[in-house]
Formats: C-alpha cells, sequence, structure tokens
C-alpha cells in the first residue's frame, strides 16, 4: 500500500523562546492520521531527507522542526521558503552502533540499559557524538564520556 505524501511549501519559523526553527504542518493531523499527538515522520526539506516527528510544540497546529544541519545542509533560515514532502514513518527506528560502541555498553550493562531505554533521537545524539569525532583520541574520549554521562542520567551530549 502506498504511503500517502503531503507535499508543501512552508515558510521556516523560529521558536520564541529556544534557538530552533520548525514549518507548520497544513492539515489536520487527527483527521490524516487518526492521531492527537506526536506522529512520526520521513520528511523531505527540499531536497534532504530528514526522520522526525509532527508535535504541537504548545503552537495551534502541528510542527515539524527543522534542525540547525538541516538548515545549513539547504542553505535556509527562518523567514526562507522550503518545499516540504511527508509521510508516515512506521519503519522501525533502530540507531546503527559502531562496533567500538557496542564494546564499551557491552562492558557496562547499567550503562546499556540505561542507553537502550533512550529515545532514537537520543540514541542517535550519543552515537553522532562519537562518530563525528575527528581524532581518535577524542572518539576514545567520547566513549568514556559518554558510559560516565549515561550513569549520571544524561539523556543527551
Amino acid at each position: 500500500m502506498q504511503m500517502k505524501i503531503y507535499e508543501f511549501d512552508a515558510v521556516i519559523k523560529k521558536h520564541d523562546s529556544i534557538d530552533a526553527t520548525f514549518v507548520e504542518f497544513p492539515y489536520d493531523v487527527e483527521k490524516e492520521f487518526g492521531i492527537k499527538g506526536q506522529v512520526k515522520v520521513k520528511a523531505i526539506f527540499d531536497d534532504y531527507e530528514y526522520r522526525g516527528s509532527l508535535v504541537k510544540m504548545g503552537h495551534h497546529c502541528h510542527c515539524i522542526g527543522i534542525t540547525q544541519k538541516i538548515r545549513k545542509e539547504i542553505n535556509k533560515q527562518d523567514g526562507d521558503l522550503v518545499h516540504v514532502a511527508i509521510t508516515k514513518d512506521d519503519d522501525p527506528r533502530i540507531v546503527e552502533i559502531p562496533e567500538d560502541f557496542k564494546i564499551e555498553l557491552e562492558e557496562n550493562v547499567e550503562a546499556k540499559n540505561i542507553f537502550d531505554s533512550l529515545s532514537y533521537s537520543n540514541q542517535k545524539k550519543f552515537t553522532e557524538w562519537i562518530t563525528n569525532a575527528k581524532k581518535i583520541e577524542t572518539r576514545d574520549k567520547r566513549l568514556k564520556k559518554t558510559i560516565s554521562m549515561l550513569l549520571e542520567g544524561t539523556k543527551h551530549p
């Protein structure tokens, strides 16, 4: 069965109280998806593919955030027009964990259990923080720091 694609152009808006941007979803989420709350989606902003969620964020309608990374990739900021295509995302969200991080987690069961309980987004943030290190020494430090951060209850770096 083909998933419905919701395509629209939207102005990137800046969140009032935090350094974040978003676009408003111009459809009725409850009518379209049968859900009042958060809806996991696959989105394309111009040509940049992203997995995220439609959320209320205290607004009158559902929105989807546009991260700094996305804005940099598509070369747009708040106030700019972006073309958006959204489909519901029923695929499992599984973070690919690098081998060295797996070993660290296996050596510390408590940290592994905490990591496994984190949301997809927070697991992804830790994993990207580790894999984005340019030097081996930095990566090793981040691996160790991640374990201690997890044990301290920190949800993301």
